[in-house]
């Protein structure tokens, strides 16, 4: 069962630590998911679409698009 992260910049520190980030956009609600796998947890974290690219852009994981 996956963890969920609810703090931005607590969700920044563990895309240094992710060996790597999915993205999944889901149009309907208007929310991006972001799945941080690290060697021993999966955490996730939403975040509304409109700053999505600007949370991309801080992130130092390889990030996948789902």
């Amino acid at each position: 069962m996956p963890l969920e992260v609810k703090d931005e910049e607590q969700a920044i520190k563990l895309g240094s630590v992710a060996v790597e980030c999915r993205v999944k956009r889901l149009e309907k609600g208007g929310v991006a998911k972001i799945k941080f796998r690290t060697k021993k947890y999966l955490l996730t974290y939403k975040i509304p679409l409109e700053r999505l690219d600007d949370f991309l852009s801080k992130l130092k994981c390889k990030v996948v698009e789902v």
